[in-house]
């Protein structure tokens, strides 16, 4: 199993302090971002590969970085070729675009990188294999204005997704998705044709949503909460919080 980690965004949100630098190499604490959540990744046995997807602009900056990191599966960063916010190729097609430029052919698991974990991908992995399918995360949210601003799924007894909507104004039901993902090899062609089939391009979200009309799809229920690093606020709060761990 590959892990692709979605690096090629420009948190435009955070101002100046991304204006030159990749978010997920912000730190926390003695680590960071993206750190801890590798640290967490590659004890995971299955997974034999992490590959970076990012723009033009930070690729530098991440090939430096992984000279200096000691994990024990290979780290591949591969660059996209945009430079600005304005021509970024949109997180599915950067996962496409890391896919042929590896011809991955195998298991994935499909990560973005501005989050701090309280749980190991590990269960998620595990629940994947029980399965047997292609699987993506949710958690349960009580905020319906939160879920205006997220995918929303259905679920029926065996977890098996039977709907999801992206950003719904009458949300049917409270379970969020975050933006974590594994898909099956067996899916590997149905993702490869999927823009051209009228998935979305921007947002990670866009492509578990046309994989939930096109296979058999489950969602694992998140056995601890995260913290979504999105804003210059909740990173010097991830500082405040996570940075003595």
């Amino acid at each position: 199993m590959k892990n692709i980690v979605i690096a090629a965004g420009y948190a435009t949100r955070l101002g100046e302090l991304t204006k030159n630098f990749p978010k997920p190499l912000l730190e926390i604490g003695k680590s960071t971002i993206l750190g801890r959540m590798l640290d967490d990744i590659d004890s995971i046995p299955d997974i034999d590969e992490h590959v970076i997807i990012t723009n033009h602009k930070f690729a530098h900056i991440f090939e430096e970085w992984a000279k200096g990191t000691h994990y024990t599966k290979p780290i591949t960063i591969i660059d996209d070729g945009t430079e600005t916010n304005e021509t970024r190729l949109g997180a599915v097609c950067d996962l496409l675009y890391a896919m042929d430029k590896l011809n991955i052919n195998d298991d994935i698991l499909v990560v973005a990188a501005d989050n701090i974990l309280f749980f190991s991908f590990k269960e998620f992995v595990d629940f994947a294999k029980a399965k047997g399918t292609s699987c993506i995360m949710c958690h349960e949210q009580p905020s319906i204005e939160k879920l205006q601003r997220t995918g929303v799924v259905v679920l029926d007894e065996d977890n098996k997704v039977i709907n999801m909507e992206e950003k719904p104004q009458l949300p049917k039901s409270h379970w969020a998705v975050p933006p974590f993902y594994i898909y099956m090899k067996k899916d590997i062609d149905l993702i490869r044709h999927s823009v051209e089939n009228g998935c979305g391009k921007d947002a990670p979200g866009n492509l578990a949503h046309f994989m939930v009309e096109n296979a058999t799809i489950h969602a694992w229920q998140m056995s601890a909460g995260r913290f979504d690093i999105g804003s210059l606020d909740t990173y010097y709060e991830a500082k405040e919080k996570f940075g003595k761990e």
